[in-house]
């Protein structure tokens, strides 16, 4: 059975939003901003070891367009065997507009959202990533079928922005399994959801 793990970078105070500066939010850009090379070279080293172990990628459309468009300049940049990764693994996208994905080993979820990722977690056997992708992120959280969450966090508090866990229905219990240094300044934790 397939493990979904929400895979993330935040803030100290749980920001999301628009970590390249990209997006256009006025604090946006704190991912490079707040990180030293050799924090970078450390999240690379972390980013590509937890690719290489993933079965599949689950996205939100938004998210698989990102991703898509800059892998030419993450080749460029980045360990190439993680672009590799990226661009090999099945990708499963969670849209009901998205007809002909351009990524290749692409399929498309254009039903109901949780019976299909249920359906997914089934026949998947290993890690299911899912990066980016917060309005996915938060039914997979309120659905119960987020099983881990894998939180880079980054040495600034921005006070405002968009949250990871900005609207929750109920308390989501996690437990701790493990929490380490990356780099200078990065905190990688990795948490599992408290199932009743």
């Amino acid at each position: 059975m397939g493990k979904i793990v929400i895979s993330t970078n935040a803030t100290l105070d749980g920001v999301v939003q628009d970590p390249d500066g990209q997006e256009g939010f006025e604090l946006g850009g704190w991912f490079h901003q707040f990180a030293s090379s050799n924090d970078l070279e450390a999240w690379t080293a972390d980013e590509t070891e937890e690719a290489l172990g993933a079965e599949a990628l689950l996205l939100g459309r938004r998210s698989s367009e990102w991703f898509m468009s800059r892998l030419p300049s993450f080749e460029a940049r980045v360990s190439g065997k993680w672009a590799e990764r990226m661009n090999n693994l099945p990708k499963y996208v969670v849209s009901s507009t998205l007809e002909n994905p351009q990524w290749n080993n692409t399929t498309v979820l254009n039903g109901d959202a949780v019976k299909e990722i249920s359906e997914l977690k089934r026949k998947v056997d290993g890690e299911i990533l899912v990066y980016g992708s917060y309005q996915l992120v938060r039914t997979l959280m309120e659905q119960s079928l987020a099983d881990a969450l894998r939180l880079v966090i980054f040495p600034v508090a921005l006070g405002t922005g968009l949250r990871l866990f900005d609207e929750t229905s109920d308390k989501k219990p996690l437990h701790l399994v493990s929490a380490r240094k990356i780099g200078d300044d990065l905190l990688s934790c990795t948490y599992e959801f408290v199932r009743d």
